[in-house]
């Protein structure tokens, strides 16, 4: 099932690992501009999690045993590297901390996003706190179809979103990137970016992935929730490459300006 998935988002998948945005990252400038927008796909790939833990498993009192163990294992396990893993000093943190960290050591801007937590910390609902806060219309695109599959409920699209459109082997590609800066750039510290994007190459790769895969096959019991698995992880991806050329084209506005 999961093989026949992506040879239905094989054309999405091939956009996305062959985006120009990847060579268009040249300077630290660059650098900045791309974390400033994907910090925001970083960030609400945990509201996936944290929604897919809520719907398989309990996270109330009384306690009661909600679907599948296996199921329930899976995703705990990712929710507990996730939310509390190791940082590059040793400590624990999530992986968004983990990456706010990384663009302040890198001087990039967390203003924006701090922007869209402050108005979430008042009890904003999240599409008019996405609407309110001063964001490229790709980043909100981004958001709102991010939000409307959690609201919508399905595990088995939240799953498909999670799982087919968030990073595979996109940390991979961003890793040589990094690298190739940290050698030309030597003044501009790379060293917790890189960090954050080798464990996610660690987890993904070894752990995370196939547990998602292994979830979204438990969970696509049904012709239709395959079909509507497959539209999701459809959109995910396409929204995935909305949020690409945003960057690239950011960039490539300020590289004419300056």
């Amino acid at each position: 099932m999961i093989n026949k998935v992506f040879e239905t988002i094989k054309e999405e998948r091939d956009l996305l690992l062959n985006h120009p945005l990847y060579k268009d990252i040249k300077t630290p400038d660059d650098l900045k501009v791309f974390l400033q927008h994907h910090v925001f796909a970083v960030w609400d790939f945990m509201s996936l999690l944290k929604a897919l833990q809520n719907t398989l498993t309990c996270t109330t009192s009384p306690w009661l045993p909600v679907g599948s163990p296996q199921t329930r294992y899976l995703i705990n396990e990712i929710v507990l590297a996730e939310e509390t893993d190791i940082n590059a000093k040793g400590i624990r943190q999530s992986h968004f901390e983990m990456y706010l960290d990384a663009m302040k050591s890198c001087g990039a801007s967390i203003r924006e996003i701090n922007n869209l937590l402050y108005e979430l910390s008042g009890n904003t609902a999240i599409f008019n706190a996405i609407r309110a806060v001063s964001l490229p219309e790709s980043i909100k695109e981004f958001l709102t179809f991010t939000f409307e599959v959690i609201e919508e409920g399905k595990p088995h699209k939240i799953a498909a979103a999670f799982t087919f459109g968030r990073e595979e082997l996109i940390p991979d590609m961003f890793t040589s990137i990094l690298k190739n800066m940290e050698r030309n750039f030597p003044e501009t510290d790379l060293s917790e970016l890189i960090y954050y994007f080798e464990r996610h190459i660690e987890l993904d790769g070894d752990e995370h992935g196939p547990m998602a895969m292994k979830m979204v096959e438990e969970l696509c019991d049904t012709e239709e929730k395959y079909l509507e698995c497959i539209s999701t992880a459809k959109q995910a991806l396409q929204k995935r490459i909305i949020l690409w050329n945003g960057i690239s084209e950011e960039i490539r506005n300020e590289t004419i300006a300056s």
